[in-house]
């Protein structure tokens, strides 16, 4: 299986498998959201669209990055979302990173946004459908957040088969990543520091996460696996 570790800007044309991956905290927020009861995520590409969507449809939950704001129901912290009933919703996600990668590769036959808690679910999706070659966007930093270029690693290495591969390393590095620092420490909005140990839960969910167009909107839902 022949793999790439793209950054957004770097992503050249329409690649046929794509892994999008923001460990903290997009897509740990939205395994989390999923564990809640949600029937699927809405990803918005502006807050203004996000807003509109939830105007739109009366009952659904909008979700951004940040700090709270006028009209938004929900911030990107999984700790904050961990005890939130929403059975039957539809969350419209707005993030700085990981939404936009994923829009980004929206086009490509199979999309997959993933972080350490669906880490092997992504795995068993990439192995099933035999893929050739897949891109792995690594979202955060510009492309250099070494949490998410862990994971697409450690992702890569579970989907080629290679079933002695040690999770602990790959799991220190995103410990040890600017993001970690960061929300341990504060200084990102709508955060807790709570949020670094739920992001490296490896394998907490059994499900993967798929994304695809349906519509106007590209829509993310789980994907039970084997």
């Amino acid at each position: 299986m022949d793999s790439r570790f793209l950054g957004i800007a770097e992503l050249d044309g329409t690649p046929s498998v794509a892994v999008v991956l923001d460990v903290m905290r997009a897509f740990t927020t939205a395994a989390w959201v999923f564990e809640r009861g949600a029937e699927k995520i809405v990803l918005a590409g502006s807050l203004d669209e996000a807003l509109a969507l939830t105007h739109a449809h009366p009952g659904w939950v909008a979700l951004k990055d940040g700090a709270p704001a006028a009209g938004f129901d929900a911030v990107n912290s999984p700790y904050l979302l961990r005890d939130v009933d929403l059975g039957g919703r539809t969350v419209v996600q707005k993030t700085t990173s990981g939404t936009v990668g994923a829009l980004a590769v929206k086009d490509a036959s199979l999309v997959l946004c993933a972080s350490f808690v669906v880490a092997e679910a992504t795995a068993d999706v990439l192995r099933r459908r035999a893929a050739g070659s897949v891109t792995y966007v690594v979202t955060g930093e510009d492309g250099r957040a070494e949490e998410d270029l862990a994971c697409a690693q450690y992702i890569a290495g579970r989907a080629a088969g290679t079933g002695g591969t040690d999770a602990a390393e790959y799991l220190r590095r995103a410990a040890d990543s600017r993001a970690a620092a960061e929300l341990a420490e504060g200084v990102r909005e709508g955060s807790r520091p709570e949020d670094v140990g739920l992001c490296l839960e490896l394998d907490r969910f059994a499900f993967a996460m798929v994304a695809a167009v349906e519509g106007a909107h590209m829509v993310l839902r789980p994907y039970a696996a084997a």
